[in-house]
């Protein structure tokens, strides 16, 4: 995988066993503070040319990119395993990787267990990913499943409540929320999908009190997770 970006890079090699084959530097790079970083963990550093570098990476690379070890993602069953408390987050077909970058730092920062996404039809780990994460991705589990009806049904059976995030639900404070607790994110677009919805133990809702009536997946995520943890 490739991260880029100095905070990116900053966050990445701070990261202890991760596996870092390379560093790609522009020819006039000379932010001390990375080289060093770089330095201290023995990795080989090439310096190209800037056109170079923009063929490499995706995103605006700030001059610095990292070749890392591909993402390895979880099972859903080491997310729960031997937890009293456990708060999960399953995001039902989110396509906007700059949306799950930025939920996947929410889910760091608040000290979520971890994220359920489906194989299919929904974004995955990716540079753009990785970027809008700012590096936190490494530190949260993700566990990639074919059916997330049938994983929401295993979840109860493990004694999960199950809440799914949509227009019209009961207001997301008024919950006292158990120990353990699922949050569905739906889609972008068309948010949760039928068959989802008709799995959940209850609808949540933000309060809206002005002009917009609904949030952008990744903020309404951060909102509701926060108010889950809160709990």
């Amino acid at each position: 995988m490739i991260v880029s970006g100095r905070n990116n890079v900053k966050e990445v090699l701070n990261i202890d066993n991760l596996k870092i084959t390379k560093a790609i530097l522009q020819d006039n790079f000379n932010e001390e503070k990375i080289i060093n970083l770089i330095n201290k963990k023995h990795i080989p550093i090439k310096y190209e040319c800037k056109i170079k570098l923009d063929s490499i990476a995706k995103n605006n690379h700030q001059g610095v990119i990292l070749l890392v070890e591909d993402y390895l993602y979880s099972s859903v069953e080491d997310i729960i395993k031997e937890k009293e408390k456990c708060t999960i987050l399953i995001l039902d077909h989110i396509e906007d990787p700059h949306n799950f970058g930025a939920i996947i730092r929410t889910v760091e920062a608040s000290g979520i267990d971890g994220i359920i996404i489906p194989i299919n039809r929904t974004v995955s780990v990716n540079e753009t990913v990785m970027k809008t994460s700012v590096g936190t991705l490494y530190n949260v589990k993700i566990a990639q499943v074919h059916n997330i009806t049938n994983t929401i049904k295993k979840l109860k059976e493990n004694g999960f409540w199950i809440y799914g995030a949509d227009m019209n639900g009961k207001n997301y404070q008024s919950i006292n929320y158990p120990d353990k607790t699922c949050l569905i994110i739906g889609n972008e677009g068309k948010g949760l999908s039928r068959i989802v919805k008709e799995e959940t133990d209850e609808i949540i809702s933000i309060p809206m009190y002005g002009k917009v009536n609904s949030l952008n997946a990744s903020v309404a995520a951060g909102v509701l997770a926060y108010g889950i943890i809160k709990k």
